[in-house]
């Protein structure tokens, strides 16, 4: 990126983060598309590795996880057979951790549904948490043995399984499906009833849908490539960690400044100079 100075590279970042595809990005700062993309890969490993080594010895007491489905190149179900089971091609779902009293997201993992992302999801969770906490997870079953397997008996574990339905008071098409029923299951320990909830992270998949384009539901700005889907979901995650300030917390407080990891808010030129 020797031909963007770090302004130039910010104002790319800005539009990036705010939504906007790539040939939006393009059409708004006036960057040729290849070097739009070549940035997005550049800063989203700049902002993985950075957030590899901040994220740590976290001091969240709960923490709730879920995952978010998005597509690579084409939705699974329209793989060619020759294709099938290639990687980095198809469904990708993005699994993430969130500390709904910091708003921090902790720990995420792009990759598919299985037990082995399931275990190594969890696993990278754990090693970044300095204390004893209290989960809640969807029904998904592999979470059962991840946990079990990253925590042994060392967490406060349950799962809330929501059914959904229609609302019968909606006529409207379009209308969004409503919770009709929740079943809590008591996994491990003792979680605090009071505390078992996964709103807020499930609120943190509309936040990735608005900053990602990629994310977006019937979307035609989908990745191309598995490698800058992940680069974009760990630029957005720098972004919403250590650059917006969290209404909940405050005016000017980000979550990574809720959990003691930043002395102020970061502004998208600090973003770009992790590539300097």
């Amino acid at each position: 990126m020797n031909q963007l100075s770090r302004a130039e590279r910010a104002q790319i970042i800005r539009a990036l983060v705010e939504g906007n595809s790539i040939r939006s990005t393009v059409r708004i700062t006036g960057y040729a598309k290849n070097t739009v993309t070549k940035l997005l890969v550049d800063i989203g490993k700049a902002c993985a590795a950075y957030q590899d080594e901040a994220l740590n010895d976290l001091p969240a007491s709960r923490i709730e996880c879920d995952e978010i489905w998005s597509f690579v190149g084409m939705k699974a179900k329209t793989v060619p057979e020759e294709r099938r089971g290639e990687p980095g091609i198809g469904d990708v779902w993005t699994w993430t951790a969130l500390d709904p009293d910091t708003k921090l997201m902790c720990s995420w993992l792009v990759g598919d549904r299985s037990p082995e992302d399931a275990e190594a999801f969890m696993a990278d969770l754990a090693s970044r948490l300095a204390n004893r906490v209290q989960i809640t997870t969807d029904g998904f079953p592999a979470y059962v043995s991840a946990i079990a397997s990253a925590f042994g008996s060392k967490v406060d574990y349950a799962m809330l399984m929501k059914e959904y339905g229609s609302d019968p008071a909606e006529d409207r098409r379009f209308s969004p499906p409503v919770v009709l029923a929740e079943t809590v299951r008591i996994i491990e320990g003792a979680p605090n009833p009071d505390k078992i909830s996964t709103s807020y992270v499930e609120r943190s998949n509309l936040t990735m849908r608005m900053g990602m384009r990629r994310m977006t539901r019937l979307t035609n700005g989908f990745s191309k490539k598995a490698e800058n889907l992940a680069a974009a979901v760990a630029l957005h995650f720098m972004y919403y960690n250590f650059a917006r300030p969290h209404k909940t917390l405050g005016p000017k407080t980000t979550p990574a400044m809720a959990a003691g990891l930043a002395g102020g808010v970061w502004t998208c030129e600090q973003i770009a100079a992790l590539l300097d």
